[in-house]
């Protein structure tokens, strides 16, 4: 053992050598590891489906009424109960099962937002329009107004889900865009590495 105390370990120059080469590469690798082609993210709500089923029995509601109700007298209240329980119940249909699930896409020169599971509402940002791109650490509904698409003059646009985690977008104009997304600080990662923007630290971490 005494003859060979650093057995299986380089010598020290060996080290500078391969050290000095090694921290040539890593970065370069590390930086393209770190940006992926295509980032995904997403972000579910399932307590919307509760409100989805209030939204189906207003609407199973005005079909029973329409069905089961005599139309030979009282016709206007009855016509504006039925209309008004169907119209209650596909409202609260698209409001809930358009915003329990959204998904975001970051391009290499956009950043998409689609809304529920078939898509609509979709936002496509051109990345050439961002100014930087910044970590929520809590976005709630509170903050917004409520669930869904929403807008507030002093804070810009938002799809918010549901509570927690989010990305925020600064966009060239001075407005902003916040979109609720899992793993929302890889994101911001993402879209800094695309602008060219120093990584630091996402703002509100």
């Amino acid at each position: 053992m005494r003859d060979h105390p650093h057995e299986g370990a380089a010598a020290p120059e060996d080290h500078a050598r391969t050290g000095g080469a090694d921290g040539g590469a890593r970065p370069t690798g590390g930086a393209h590891a770190e940006i992926p082609e295509v980032w995904h993210g997403s972000a579910t709500n399932r307590i919307q489906w509760l409100l989805a089923a209030v939204g189906v029995g207003c609407l199973a509601l005005g079909i029973e009424l329409a069905v089961d109700s005599s139309w030979a007298s009282s016709l206007t209240p009855l016509v504006m109960s039925v209309v008004g329980c169907v119209a209650a119940g596909l409202l609260v249909l698209f409001g809930t099962l358009a915003f329990v699930h959204v998904a975001v896409r970051v391009e290499k020169d956009y950043l998409e937002v689609r809304c529920g599971h078939i898509g609509v509402p979709r936002r496509r940002i051109p990345l050439d329009l961002v100014v930087g791109a910044d970590f929520a650490p809590r976005v709630t509904p509170r903050h917004w107004g409520g669930w869904g698409y929403r807008w507030r003059p002093e804070q810009g646009t938002a799809v918010v889900v549901r509570r927690g985690e989010g990305l925020v977008l600064r966009l060239g104009d001075g407005r902003t865009f916040t979109v609720t997304v899992d793993d929302a600080e890889a994101a911001v990662r993402c879209i800094r590495g695309r602008l060219g923007l120093p990584k630091g630290t996402p703002a509100g971490a």
